[in-house]
């Protein structure tokens, strides 16, 4: 029988007869996702609570966390599994824990939010498209400059130097020019242009989702 997830033991395990078994798991300040699909390989990640957008977006698939920064999918849950209960209550919980984990880590007070779905609006994130009128307006005036070599330094033990090497190199100018629009406009380009390993630069190195944060109150620290 099912039961309803309460916060300390926040696990959902979520079954589909063509597309396989998920597992979710809320530890403390990241998720764990495994997933088994049919004659594949089972895969296993880590994603940090502080880049997940709170709001989740919903389409014919499931439902979707996407990324604060570039509106890339994290987490995908099938709709209503194992059962509506135990589904919205995880849902609702992982709105919560996102939403706080990403104002403590801002330094921003603690939101008062409802817990469930009844309150979403599922409205998309925005993203870092080339066609919108001014990017500058993203720009952020308050970096810090230990957080940015912080990211650096993780970025370079988790991740294929090889991999994210426009990044690492956009992200050492910047750390020289915290200030530096030009600076900060190339670790964003450098970033967009490294395709489906976002996601892993975002789960290592957290800051550099609040460096390319479009929330005009977020701060880093």
């Amino acid at each position: 029988m099912n039961s309803k997830p309460t916060i300390g033991t926040m696990k959902l395990i979520q079954k589909h007869l063509f597309k396989g078994v998920r597992e979710f798991e809320i530890l403390d300040d990241f998720v764990k996702f495994r997933s088994k699909a049919p004659f594949q390989q089972a895969e296993e990640m880590t994603v940090m609570l502080t880049v997940l957008n709170p709001e989740p977006v919903i389409t014919e698939e499931g439902l979707h966390f996407t990324s604060r920064v570039n509106g890339e999918a994290l987490l995908s849950f099938y709709l209503g599994k194992p059962n509506p209960e135990a589904f919205n209550a995880f849902v609702g919980v992982l709105k919560s824990k996102a939403l706080d984990e990403y104002n403590a880590f801002a330094g921003l007070k603690p939101a008062n939010h409802p817990v469930g779905l009844g309150m979403n609006v599922y409205d998309e994130p925005p993203s870092f498209d080339e066609d919108e009128p001014d990017q500058s307006k993203r720009i952020r005036k308050d970096l810090d400059a230990a957080g940015i070599d912080e990211a650096i330094q993780m970025l370079e033990t988790y991740l294929k130097n090889e991999d994210i090497g426009p990044l690492l190199s956009a992200l050492q100018a910047l750390k020289l020019e915290p200030d530096s629009e030009t600076k900060q406009l190339q670790v964003m380009e450098a970033f967009n242009a490294l395709g489906p390993i976002q996601g892993a630069v975002l789960t290592y190195a957290p800051y550099v989702g609040i460096l390319l944060s479009d929330d005009p109150f977020a701060k880093p620290y």
